[in-house]
């Protein structure tokens, strides 16, 4: 290499080397995996091609290349406690890959792997070992053939093709399907950078130290594996590699530590740059220093990507780094907030390939300042109660060593602190594990029960899905044999075919294909072409009927069982359909025009939200179903009921504005760099639709947000979004749109809820009957009633006064008549008295008065229903006489200052007087 490369130089390098070859440059999915609900997180380059290769999806090209956000912190693959405490592991890392569907395999893989490594970036050919599969625990073949293929590379040693077995070299999607061997590629980095250098240890390829890297794993997926252990060869082979991207810059940059990369260098500096540490001392400290960069860069795309923080699932995870970076930072002297400068150079660094990040910067400074500022509130406590807690495991730990009881917290504590302070689990682990102790995960898990359930992992790839993906790509191999469908498949078009007519291709019961099915049955449908919307984007799916000559089907629900397969799940309610019968297949119009109001209202109710409390409002999730629409945001409070008003008003005017609803496909990435929204956690092809609500002559609906300059012919843009749904053409046919409620969905997630069109004119009907019929108990008119109900309540607050006036002065006049009943009883005055309709209020004042006229040696209870006050004068405490004791005395329960004591009883409530007199003999023996 003759210069020094920067880290961007080199993934695009990557980029652009498959490119040429053929490749289709791919952008990164979120961090949120679309379309995945089993998985917490992206975790690998797999993820976003996973239903490519369970076959049920069918990509618009057979190369790919790209590099892919992941993150690593729960379930299987978790690397968060290894991070600060070595230079390899993140929690959030790229990995760059390259792909073949169907197209080349090992020979290609393999050539374009060495040219690239050696060729274009230049390392020695010399220092490269290729490790190969070898079963070891069955029958699978030797991978010879990849074996040969390295070994007839220009330079290549062939002694330096190395077999190893099913743990290093065979890869599974999961516990059964598409599998295969792979082929790792690993460098020798010179006998310096041996961690174990000087002991006995196994020093080599896949050894125990660290002097040989592995850079780059290529996979072939040839094989199919069966739950039986069987292994079928796949119709089509595949290619799946994955290169850690900080592993091979710290490589080429020449550099021990992948936090001596440039692609840390900006964080390093602003952290130096506010402890005053020089280089030396950095690196002497350098555990605090990589945690914290480690811990914003991940914060920071996990932010950009919609994940703020928040007490569970994905958010539970950005305020736990978030926290453990801020409390590492307070390691080398950081007390105040510092995070965001962090992020600046993180954005700095990563901006220009990732531009989610520059356009939510103020977003990601903000979460990441206010979460600082929240965890400084309460972390002094939070570890003041965790430092006793531990204080106390050591203690019993030196009590118990005889039975060498390990000194584990109980997980259940660490949820209270969690709780109660916000101190994550992980951070309280730490601290645990710094004093040579540890802390019950189990037992944390199982108090944080939601927490649990939305971050238990498992297998790296979450559960499968598509489990009949094989049966139905059977059946359309079939359809397509027989001519009966194209080498498309199913045709799709929820747009502009509410009505189709076809013929019943195939009918599958209970899993198996049949001829005719019967009334009642539970039948999946597939016909040559289908205009019913599947479930996608929040949007639910489309019902109707399929019907022909003597039976008709009542379809309930869609699903996409395979590539090019699409099934209209529904019920017999006439006849018995047959394969082969012509049908028509129609959607419910009226509950799909529902669904279209309430599609386009969310459209311009997240425009409404950025007018109103800013672009950090970015949609978090939705609902749109025919009867309300649901909407998720994230946004750190409560709206205020001026906000809420607000909103609705500019969505009710962008609505009377009649704006043109336009949908378009268009190339991903152009609709991304036009400033078409794009939602996290959303799964979206090479080609999108579009959806843009159009302003006419450039008129905002809202007035507070009108566009001076524009011309008056241009047409500004409301709303442009990237979205596969159904819309009404204008926005005028939301009719009407009222928002229900708003509240939290999740901590820095807001829920609104909604209706439109005719759910809005039912709710305006029912609030409208529910107000004339208060008009009529009141006697008014509807105008009126705030008036009338604000004077009712002036009238009742009045009488309520005068009512309490009445008891009080009762209750006054009834103790003085007691008074008269005060008995000795060891030369103590007592009294025992019911009140009758006083409250807790009224007998304190009493006893206070019983107090004044017996200010020594005096003692009374006063009860009324079954509240009990109970006083005792200061000689008497002095005595060891407390109030309390004589509640319980008489069989109550309560408690309070010694002279003053406030109680319940449970029986009847001149039986417990009774007993007062006993009570305090026994008290003053």
């Amino acid at each position: 290499m003759s210069k020094k490369l920067t880290g961007n130089q080199i993934r695009q390098d990557f980029i652009d080397f498959f490119v040429e070859h053929g490749h289709t440059a791919v952008p990164s999915m979120s961090l949120v995996p679309g379309g995945d609900a089993t998985l917490l997180f992206t975790n690998s380059g797999m993820v976003q091609f996973k239903d490519v290769f369970i076959g049920t999806d069918k990509k618009p090209y057979t190369r790919a290349v790209d590099s892919q956000k992941c993150m690593r912190v729960a379930g299987k693959h978790n690397d968060l406690e290894d991070v600060g405490r070595d230079d390899t592991h993140h929690t959030f890392f790229e990995m760059l890959g390259n792909w073949s569907f169907g197209d080349y395999y090992k020979e290609e893989a393999i050539a374009w792997s060495w040219q690239l490594l050696t060729e274009v970036w230049g390392l020695p050919k010399d220092k490269l070992y290729a490790t190969c599969f070898r079963d070891d625990k069955g029958n699978v073949p030797q991978d010879d053939e990849a074996a040969n293929i390295w070994r007839k590379q220009p330079g290549f040693d062939p002694e330096h093709v190395l077999f190893f077995g099913r743990k290093e070299n065979f890869w599974q999607m999961a516990e059964t399907g598409p599998c295969g061997p792979c082929s790792e590629i690993h460098i020798d980095l010179g006998e310096e950078r041996d961690n174990l250098r000087g002991t006995d240890h196994v020093c080599g390829v896949n050894g125990e130290c660290t002097r040989y890297l592995e850079l780059w794993n290529n996979v072939f997926i040839q094989y199919n594996l069966f739950d039986d252990g069987r292994l079928e060869s796949l119709p089509q082979k595949h290619v799946d590699t994955g290169m850690g991207f900080e592993r091979i810059v710290s490589v080429l940059q020449g550099v021990d530590s992948n936090y001596k990369t440039d692609l840390f260098t900006g964080s390093l500096d602003v952290l130096r740059s506010l402890t005053g540490h020089s280089e030396k001392e950095m690196l002497d400290n350098f555990t605090p220093y990589r945690v914290v960069c480690d811990h914003v860069r991940s914060a920071a795309f996990l932010i950009a990507d919609g994940v703020v923080p928040g007490n569970a699932g994905r958010n539970y995870v950005t305020r736990m780094i978030i926290r453990r970076a801020a409390r590492f930072g307070t390691k080398i002297g950081l007390t105040e907030p510092f995070l965001a400068r962090v992020a600046q150079a993180v954005i700095s660094q990563y901006g220009g390939f990732y531009p989610e990040l520059e356009k939510n910067k103020d977003t990601i400074f903000d979460n990441l300042t206010r979460e600082e500022k929240r965890f400084a509130r309460t972390v002094e406590a939070g570890t003041a109660h965790l430092e006793n807690l531990l204080s106390e495991l050591r203690s019993e730990r030196s009590r118990e060593a005889a039975q060498s009881k390990s000194a584990v917290l109980d997980g259940r504590k660490a949820f209270d602190l969690y709780a109660t302070y916000g101190l994550p689990f992980e951070i309280s682990r730490d601290i645990a594990r710094e004093q040579g102790l540890d802390i019950d995960e189990n037992g944390f898990n199982e108090a944080k029960e939601a927490h649990s359930k939305a971050s238990g992992g498992g297998k790296a790839m979450g559960k499968l899905g598509g489990e009949d993906a094989e049966f139905f790509a059977n059946l359309l191999k079939d359809l397509q044999k027989n001519k009966k469908l194209g080498d498309h498949g199913v045709e799709y078009d929820p747009y502009t075919s509410p009505r189709v007519e076809g013929e019943v291709l195939a009918l599958v019961v209970d899993g198996v294909s049949v001829q005719s099915a019967a009334l009642d049955d539970q039948v999946e449908v597939i016909l040559p072409k289908t205009g019913f919307y599947i479930e996608s984007g929040g949007q639910v799916d489309d019902m109707g009927y399929i019907r022909s000559a003597g039976w008709e089907i009542e379809v309930t629900g869609m699903r996409r069982a395979s590539a090019g397969v699409i099934v209209h799940i529904g019920t017999v309610i006439a006849g018995q359909p047959r394969v082969g019968d012509q049908a028509v297949a129609e959607v419910d119009l009226v509950r799909r025009r529902d669904i279209m109001r309430n599609h386009t209202a969310t459209h311009l109710l997240h425009a409404a939200l950025h007018q109103v409390l800013g672009h950090h409002a970015r949609q978090a999730g939705s609902l749109v179903a025919p009867t309300h629409l649901r909407f998720d945001f994230t946004h750190p409070e409560a709206m205020t009921p001026e906000q809420i008003e607000r909103v609705e008003r500019i969505v009710n005017e962008a609505v009377a504005a009649d704006m043109e609803v336009t949908p378009k496909l268009r190339a991903r990435e152009d609709a991304i760099a036009e400033g078409a929204m794009a939602l996290f956690g959303e799964k979206y092809g090479e080609t999108v639709r579009t959806i843009t609500i159009l302003e006419s002559n450039g008129t905002d609906a809202d007035e507070s947000v009108v566009h001076p300059t524009a011309a008056v012919e241009h047409q500004h843009k409301y709303s442009y979004e990237l979205c596969g749904g159904t819309h009404i053409d204008r926005t005028s046919d939301v009719g009407a749109f009222l928002i229900v409620s708003e509240g939290s969905a999740a901590a820095g997630i807001r829920r609104i809820e909604a209706v439109t069109g005719r759910g809005a004119y039912d709710l305006v009907a029912k609030r409208f009957k529910t107000l004339k019929q208060a008009a009529g108990a009141l006697k008014s008119s509807v105008e009126e009633v705030p008036a009338k109900v604000d004077a009712l309540q002036e009238e009742i607050s009045s009488l309520k006064k005068e009512l309490a006036t009445l008891r009080a002065q009762t209750a006054l006049s009834a103790f003085a008549s007691q008074l008269s009943n005060v008995q000795t009883v060891k030369d103590v005055r007592v009294l025992a008295a019911e009140i009758p309709d006083a409250n807790a209020d009224t007998l304190r004042s009493l006893a206070d008065k019983f107090r004044e006229k017996y200010p020594q040696n005096g003692a009374a209870v006063l009860a009324a229903g079954t509240t009990v006050i109970a006083v005792v004068t200061e000689d008497l405490v002095k005595r060891g006489l407390k109030a309390g004791d004589l509640i319980v005395g008489i069989g109550g329960k309560g408690g309070g200052r010694p002279n003053l004591a406030q109680g319940s009883l449970a029986g009847n409530a001149q039986e417990a007087l009774g007993k007062l007199g006993k009570a305090l003999e026994e008290k003053l023996k």
